[in-house]
């Protein structure tokens, strides 16, 4: 009996071997490629830049995703501030993406919108519950998960550096997104108290795009106003950044910004979340995500590293001393 049980299964692989060579023959060349060339597609969704953000690509490597070999990106651009992600994200869509890593609330809104079936990871959101992106932090119950952010509940702290700063500061212009942006009118609300409190006026002034910037400049000298806190996103282009900053200089007017990207680009100070930080995270759940887990059984994880960032050459040039206990306190400092 053993000896034909062998003669069968033997039949029976060299049955199952014809088959599947004669599939492999009937399928068309480029579907045949697509079997055994199939990478996963992440696409990423952002304001500006030119490529994917490094600490994003380097910590997939490392968790052994390696572009153009076993993971393929596609970035995808809004054309101007003024413009809606709709056609990007479109894009993605068209490209069938296996995952979509949006930017921003806004991308992260309008990919939830135009999608509900591909995976959405948040690089950072301020209040995704609050806007709909999500059902709960521990549970987000759709397709949306990632990281969020508190940069709507940073007002207070950042007025405070400001005051420790200029100890005779009363007046300060808030340039950001106009109204209606769920973001923005978080953080007028969450820095109500705290402006109160060092009897300090916040000036909110609606930023559609760069064409904008010496509106704010002209308004800030109107108000007398003695400083900026700067609420326009950081993924914007460099080069829009670098005019603002430009401007700021010019005009010898302190800003705090959110994000150190600013400060890289002339900037005086910032302080919020760690953006290589948060990439790297996000380059986790994109991972997890292709390793079959769903978003919706994926947490939302809040902010864990801060950034605290100064550049005494911006200081310098308007004509600012930086306390010695304020300089003390910061992660980087550019001299």
């Amino acid at each position: 009996m053993q000896p034909c049980r062998k003669v069968t299964e033997n039949l029976m692989i060299i049955q199952f071997a014809v088959v599947l060579a004669t599939w492999l023959v009937l399928l068309p060349a480029p579907a045949r490629a697509q079997q055994a060339n199939k990478q996963p597609r992440v696409g990423f969704l952002a304001a500006g830049g030119s490529s994917v953000p490094e600490a994003f690509v380097q910590k997939l490597r490392d968790l052994g995703h390696i572009d153009g070999n076993n993971i393929t990106y596609e970035l995808q651009l809004r054309r101007t501030a003024n413009s809606n992600w709709s056609e990007p994200v479109a894009q993605l869509i068209k490209l069938k993406v296996d995952v979509i890593v949006a930017d921003g609330s806004g991308p992260a809104t309008a990919a939830m919108k135009a999608t509900k079936t591909i995976p959405i990871v948040m690089t950072s959101s301020t209040d995704p519950v609050g806007i709909g992106l999500v059902a709960s932090l521990a549970r987000p119950g759709g397709n949306v998960t990632g990281l969020s952010s508190v940069s709507g509940e940073l007002g207070g702290k950042l007025l405070e550096i400001l005051k420790e700063i200029m100890p005779r500061l009363t007046r300060v212009v808030v340039p950001g997104p106009p109204p209606g942006s769920s973001t923005q009118d978080l953080f007028m609300k969450e820095s109500a108290a705290p402006a109160q409190a060092l009897k300090v006026e916040l000036i909110r002034f609606a930023v559609r795009g760069s064409e904008d910037y010496n509106l704010v400049f002209q308004t800030a000298a109107k108000r007398k106003a003695q400083a900026l806190v700067v609420r326009i996103p950081a993924s914007i282009p460099p080069v829009q950044r670098q005019q603002f900053t430009q401007l700021a200089a010019k005009h010898r007017l302190p800003a705090i910004y959110q994000a150190a990207n600013w400060v890289d680009a002339g900037g005086l100070i910032s302080y919020g979340t760690d953006r290589n930080h948060q990439f790297q995270r996000a380059a986790i759940y994109v991972d997890k995500i292709l390793k079959s887990a769903k978003p919706a059984d994926l947490p939302v994880e809040q902010p864990m590293k801060f950034e605290f960032v100064i550049n005494l050459k911006t200081a310098k040039q308007i004509g600012l001393t930086i306390p010695p206990n304020v300089l003390a306190r910061a992660d980087r400092v550019i001299r």
